[in-house]
This record gives C-alpha cells, structure tokens and sequence, in this order.
C-alpha cells in the first residue's frame, strides 16, 4: 500500500512517516500544498492523508481540484478546525474522512485501514491462492497451514501480488505500489525481494507460486490448476 502524505508540520509529518513505514506502507511526503497537489496529479496512491492549512494551497483548494478531475483516491483531511461546519466543508470538498488534531496514532491508524477496505471492491479479509492463505487482520501468512513469517516489506509485496494474481507485474508496477517515490529504478531491489519471498513461499512446495515473466516482471499464480 502506498500512502502520501501532505502535512508541513515537520514533528508530526516525521512521525506519521515512520510509524506508517513500520506498518508496512510505502509514504511519500510533501510540505506544501502546490507540492503536493503534483504528487497527487502525477502518482497513484492507495490513500492520501491531508491536512487542511498548508503554506502555497490550502488542502480543501487542492481537494476540490483533484476531484473536480475525476480522481477518486480516498482522502483523509486533518485539521484543528474542529466545528461542525469545518467538518461539513471538508467532507463536501470530498474528504472521505476527517481527523481533528491533536489525535491518537492509533485513530489514524484504524480510520486509515478502513479507507483502504472501502477503497476496493477486491479487498477482503482474507487472500487465498491454492494453499497460500494471507489473513489480513491476523497479519498471519501460511502455506498448507505452517505459519510463514515475514517482514513488513515482504507482506506488503506478498499483498500486492496476491491482490493480482494471475496478472503478470513489471518490476516498476511493483516498485509503484511497495516502494515509495525515492525508489531507484535503476536498482535490482525488487528481484531481490521476490527472492525472498520465493525462499518463504515456494522453496518447500512442489508446486511453485511465484513465476518470472521473462523480459517482463513477475506474477503469482498457481499453474497446477492446468494439470
């Protein structure tokens, strides 16, 4: 999951950063609103977190320009105004949720999640390819059900491709959507990490799950169906 982040309150831009990295999704920042409404145009994000008071365009400006272009990318506005009428313009800007600050990590965290699972009529709880089983609010990996642990970059990328399988990825597709907008193109990073995962998914099975598309990417599919 890629997040970005438009907040030019430095401390708190730091920490919903890193504790949104912890978790596992790949962020982006910005500091400003011109800046950030070119991270919005020319990105795919799976979510944008906005605050409202930004130095250049405000954040309910910038919002009301990227829907008016048709872009449908779930928002979650923060702010410190906190009437109900402030709230009423927010979402009429087309936020689809709404944080007043001060607030708790973990608020943010939850609203965050549910934006993700009204985002997608694919997303589901749980992600299953032949005797894979990915269980998203265990965060619990198995295969023919012996647990498999893995890092946070690894879930993200398992996540991805579970939530695209039988759909051959370029590696940039797959940097896009795990890594963030620093990401060196140029890098081996992502074969790397399918080298991992396949160490953790496939190494012990027979029947391999993660394929390479020669000259292409990768994708994950379960071809003993074909037998």
């Amino acid at each position: 999951m890629r997040i970005l982040i438009i907040e030019d309150d430095e401390s708190l831009h730091r920490i919903l950063r890193r504790r949104l990295t912890e978790e596992g999704y790949a962020t982006d920042g910005c500091f400003d609103g011109r800046e950030g409404l070119e991270y919005m145009e020319t990105d795919v994000y799976d979510c944008i977190i906005l605050d409202w008071m930004l130095p250049e365009i405000d954040g309910v400006t910038i919002l009301k320009d990227f829907r008016r272009r048709g872009h449908h990318t779930p928002v979650l506005m923060l702010t410190a105004k906190d009437s109900v009428m402030d709230r009423v313009q927010g979402l009429d800007a087309g936020a689809d949720d709404y944080l007043t600050k001060p607030f708790a990590y973990d608020e943010l965290s939850a609203r965050l999640r549910a934006l993700l699972r009204r985002n997608s009529e694919k997303r589901q709880n749980i992600l299953e390819l032949a005797d894979l089983v990915m269980d998203l609010p265990a965060h619990r990996v198995s295969r023919s059900g012996k647990e498999i642990i893995l890092t946070s970059k690894e879930y993200s990328l398992l996540e991805y491709m579970l939530r695209n399988q039988g759909q051959a990825l370029t590696r940039s597709q797959i940097a896009d959507h795990v890594w963030n907008y620093n990401f060196d193109y140029d890098s081996n990073i992502v074969d790397v990490y399918i080298r991992y995962l396949r160490n953790k998914i496939d190494k012990d099975y027979s029947n391999p799950l993660i394929h390479t598309v020669r000259g292409y990417g990768y994708v994950i599919k379960d071809e003993s169906e074909k037998q």
